[in-house]
């Protein structure tokens, strides 16, 4: 796809949004709130083949919480036994994957062997800023090591320089590898950096790449999801792909809130507390990771 070819699909989908955000505002039938609350998002998600995403008009906890996490430990001084922790509760909280840097991928692959827990790494992590050559050999070694999930950094510079075929061509360069893997692609867009047009533009570009999921956030920027950037993405992509909010979703209601807008995945160092809630049992203190 070339420039031109680019800019007309993101025009056009901006004339899109920008015509649905002046059409009548009517209600939700099936939550008696406005109908731009869930931006066609369950229709899109349960038209996409979604199983385990449920939402209760009466605002209930979501089904299968648990599943739609992705249990985040990321921090720079995270050490083995923190990594151990971590895996210890995602196996035992039955989470999607544990996120981890591309250093503790190996070690986590083997102590979540068997258990129906993957392994998700970060590429690019967490500026964006290397060359798409090195953020496609990160892919293929952290896959190598065991991942099946990649949460890769946009090009944040390049997208702001308006420069789209350098972007695509950054995302394809991590895309590519993982479809030959079977490997999930994530692409971060950073949306705390970015104008709603830049936000649509992203998304856009990570659709043509052909990435599985847009996630809003490293958690290392200077915001992290909201829900606004979440419904827009979700409008954005469609039902194709999925959506994933991560950084700064902290319990329950919270990640009710990105489901509510759009959100199939949701990262997050709190996914114990979040579950705990779900349950309604007591919440732990002293959880292992933090994001």
């Amino acid at each position: 796809m070339n420039r031109e070819e680019l800019q007309r699909l993101i025009d056009v989908i901006v004339g899109e949004l920008t015509a649905a955000t002046v059409r009548p505002r009517t209600f939700c039938p099936c939550h008696a709130v406005l109908d731009d609350c869930c931006p066609d998002r369950l229709r899109g998600v349960l038209d996409a083949g979604a199983t385990r995403v449920g939402v209760h008009a009466t605002g209930g906890a979501p089904a299968g919480v648990s599943s739609m996490i992705d249990h985040t430990l990321l921090k720079p001084d995270a050490t083995r036994q923190n990594i151990e922790d971590l895996c210890r509760e995602a196996a035992q909280f039955k989470f999607a994957t544990v996120c981890v840097n591309p250093t503790w991928v190996k070690l986590s692959a083997r102590l979540l062997s068997g258990s129906g827990v993957g392994v998700c790494s970060v590429v690019g992590f967490p500026l964006g800023a290397t060359t798409s050559d090195v953020k496609g050999y990160e892919t293929c070694r952290a896959i190598f090591d065991g991942a099946r999930e990649i949460d890769m950094v946009i090009n944040v510079g390049a997208l702001k320089s308006g420069d789209l075929q350098a972007v695509e061509r950054d995302v394809e360069a991590v895309c590519a590898p993982c479809r030959e893997a079977g490997a999930l692609s994530k692409v971060i867009i950073e949306a705390a950096l970015l104008t709603d047009d830049e936000k649509i533009t992203a998304c856009t570009l990570a659709k043509a790449a052909g990435a599985d999921y847009v996630k809003t956030s490293t958690g290392f920027g200077p915001g992290g999801a909201t829900v606004a950037d979440v419904a827009l993405m979700r409008r954005v992509v469609g039902a194709e792909m999925g959506v994933k909010a991560a950084g700064g979703v902290r319990d329950l209601e919270g990640m009710k809130a990105m489901i509510a807008a759009g959100a199939t995945r949701v990262g997050a160092s709190a996914g114990v507390k979040i579950v705990q809630q779900a349950r309604g049992e007591k919440t732990a203190t002293g959880s292992a990771s933090g994001y």
